[in-house]
């Protein structure tokens, strides 16, 4: 009763989110040129490849380069972070999936070591029913990690370790794109059979194909927030937040009614952490200072608590 109260107060939202000519900046580090060369130095010693990717956006932001660079190698989905995805149309994704050449898919969540115990075995599958490429006398295998940055890599990696060998964390995770920025030593995860995992650093594709997309991966945190811009990745989250009918914003910011307007969104979130600045305006009488919320500070946490999962799942794609 109260949400459509609410939703009556609310009227209409936005049905597209104007992008006014904004251009996604490159985002190609030399990490990223370094690695890339690095995994296909590495190529010759892998058995298959588990391509990490945040199941927010399932269809959205796969590194292209991946399949042409590295595709000759049998090929594991991880869609991870499934704790923070609306899986309602989980079937369909997987049929789409399939029709772009992704047959092999398990959602994870890393947090709760969700599905991670269907790896090993499904990459072991894979492997064996493929092409060894000349590493028959081997009887360990070696999987190389790899993804965009941010969806998990090496949380993954640290969780088929607790899995398997009952041991903590053996590669550095963050929530920043960029923690890892070399392809680092084989990590053991597994003794029966005995697997290697190889982390690698982010990669992005050098250009994001769409400014839609580019916003996708930056609200998933798998672009540097600066690089978009935080006030305007804020009211594109407003807006994904409204066309999901996802208003739980409203309570914990303690609005009157869901709203379309970014501005009085970040105002109320700023007043209610405290978050104010003292800025110069010029007066008829002088320059004076006064005090106004601070809106950057705002936009940062309404990210941050998106991603964080507070404000409801949501499927971008």
């Amino acid at each position: 009763m109260r949400l459509q109260q609410l939703l009556r107060q609310a009227g209409g939202f936005r049905e597209t989110f104007n992008f006014a000519g904004r251009d996604m900046a490159h985002w190609f580090p030399g990490h990223m040129s370094r690695g890339l060369t690095q995994m296909k130095a590495n190529l010759k010693d892998v058995d298959c490849l588990i391509e990490v990717h945040d199941a927010r956006i399932p269809l959205s932001g796969r590194n292209p380069l991946f399949q042409e660079s590295l595709g000759a190698k049998p090929h594991l989905l991880l869609l991870n972070k499934m704790d923070l995805a609306d899986l309602t149309d989980k079937q369909k994704i997987l049929k789409q999936l399939e029709l772009e050449g992704t047959q092999k898919v398990i959602f994870t969540n890393c947090v709760k070591d969700e599905n991670i115990d269907k790896v090993v075995p499904m990459a072991t599958e894979v492997i064996q029913s493929s092409n060894r490429f000349q590493r028959t006398e081997t009887l360990g295998y070696c999987i190389m990690v790899i993804g965009v940055p941010n969806v998990g890599k090496s949380s993954v990696i640290n969780a088929i370790r607790r899995q398997h060998l009952k041991k903590g964390k053996a590669s550095r995770v963050g929530a920043t794109p960029g923690i890892t920025r070399a392809v680092l030593s084989r990590i053991q995860v597994c003794d029966k059979p005995p697997i290697y995992l190889l982390d690698t650093p982010g990669i992005l594709t050098p250009q994001v194909e769409t400014i839609e997309n580019g916003m996708k991966l930056a609200l998933c945190g798998t672009i540097l927030d600066h690089l978009v811009g935080e006030e305007i990745l804020a009211d594109y989250l407003l807006y994904t937040l409204n066309k999901f009918k996802q208003f739980s914003y409203v309570e914990r910011y303690g609005l009157e009614a869901p709203s379309d307007d970014i501005e009085s969104v970040l105002k109320r979130i700023a007043i209610k952490l405290g978050k104010t600045q003292k800025v110069k305006a010029i007066t008829g009488v002088g320059n004076v200072n006064i005090t106004v919320p601070n809106y950057s500070v705002a936009a940062y946490e309404f990210i941050r608590t998106f991603r964080k999962g507070v404000l409801g799942k949501v499927m971008l794609d």
